[in-house]
């Protein structure tokens, strides 16, 4: 066998050679890629003290129902900007409308907002992120008890300077309150009264079961969850949010991985979900003609208000919507009034009070309890 022998020149000659090519290659590939990606970051970094200075004014401007705070805000010169715009009118109507008919006071409006990639757009830049709002409120009569849910939006934001201000020319997303910018405030007085009558609510009995439900409804609760837990879903499931909605699946997730209720042909979950566990109205309906659930109250608002006091942790709430049920969302508490709380997926919600977000005439309500004991 031959050995080939290299002489020190040459031999130092292939070494020089080989560490230039490694080093070449590096630098051309931390150039061509690591470079994009520490621009893209440089620009998350860049407009995320802008997008939070925009969502934090367009917050005291809703809380105070303040527009002189809010018109700034938007181009409304542009189709898409002035829409922007009068629809967060809409909603600061209807949310100042709710608070009146719940007898409370905003007091504190505030969002953490989660910037996930900026690109450039025509004039402007288009802004895909994720904002966690978190409101506070007191009762009208008892202004030393605060209490506190927050909200988890995903937006698609298009902004541009015009003037020396950054403002919004575009807006998308799955708004908390689209179904609720009717409300009939005839009727809200003597509401009001009744829900100012109530008095807190002691939870510490309730079964190991429900606790456990209600502790995986908070940790899961998406981004209306909290930093802890990273604002996400459980990664075991699929998320079923751009298929149509994502909150019968993880009401599911709630009643198997939290509340211990065994899966069945019916309703099961491998890989992908079983109809009974992803469809809200096939959802509802499974949970009531298999026995693990029974029905407290049926109806809209007007009726159903009182009884929605009987309704305990792990149980949950069903909207329906023209004769269909189109969401769910799980009973995870009370405020200082007793007033019942849920979280949810779709616009992921923490500790919500149950009917805000749902306020139209046509809606209806099917209280739920389920059977964990």
């Amino acid at each position: 066998m031959k050995l080939l022998i290299l002489s020190k020149k040459r031999l130092w000659f292939y070494v020089a050679l080989i560490l230039f090519l490694t080093v070449s290659g590096a630098t051309i590939y931390r150039e061509k890629y690591m470079g994009a990606m520490v621009s893209d970051m440089t620009m998350e970094e860049e407009f995320s003290p802008i997008v939070q200075h925009i969502f934090d004014a367009r917050n005291q401007a809703i809380m105070e129902e303040n527009t002189d705070l809010l018109d700034p805000l938007y181009d409304k010169e542009l189709k898409y900007g002035r829409w922007a715009y009068e629809h967060e009118l809409k909603k600061m109507k209807y949310l100042h409308q709710w608070s009146e008919k719940q007898g409370i006071q905003f007091i504190g409006i505030g969002a953490k907002t989660m910037i996930k990639w900026v690109k450039k757009k025509n004039d402007g830049y288009v802004i895909n992120l994720m904002t966690a709002t978190e409101y506070h409120y007191v009762y009208e009569d008892a202004p030393g008890k605060k209490n506190m849910f927050r909200i988890g939006t995903y937006h698609s934001l298009d902004i541009k300077q015009k003037d020396g201000t950054w403002v919004i020319t575009r807006e998308w997303y799955t708004d908390p309150f689209a179904d609720s910018l009717h409300l009939d405030m005839e009727k809200s007085a003597a509401i009001k009264e009744f829900i100012l009558s109530q008095q807190p609510r002691d939870f510490s009995d309730i079964h190991e079961r429900r606790k456990n439900a209600v502790a995986y409804a908070d940790q899961y609760s998406g981004a209306a969850g909290s930093e802890e837990y990273g604002y996400s879903y459980n990664k075991k499931y699929k998320n079923y949010n751009p298929l149509g909605g994502d909150c019968a699946n993880f009401a599911s997730q709630i009643l198997y991985e939290g509340g211990k209720f065994r899966k069945t042909r019916t309703w099961n979950y491998d890989r992908d979900g079983s109809k009974a566990w992803v469809n809200a109205q096939a959802f509802k309906n499974y949970m009531l003609y298999s026995g693990r659930a029974s029905t407290i109250a049926y109806g809209n608002y007007d009726k159903v208000y009182k009884l929605s006091y009987q309704l305990r942790p792990g149980d949950f709430i069903a909207y329906e919507k023209n004769g269909k049920v189109t969401h769910i969302s799980v009973v995870t508490g009370a405020d200082s009034k007793g007033y019942t709380l849920v979280n949810c997926h779709n616009t992921d919600r923490y500790r919500v009070p149950w009917d805000l977000g749902w306020s139209n005439r046509g809606i209806k309500f099917w209280l739920i309890r389920v059977h964990y004991e």
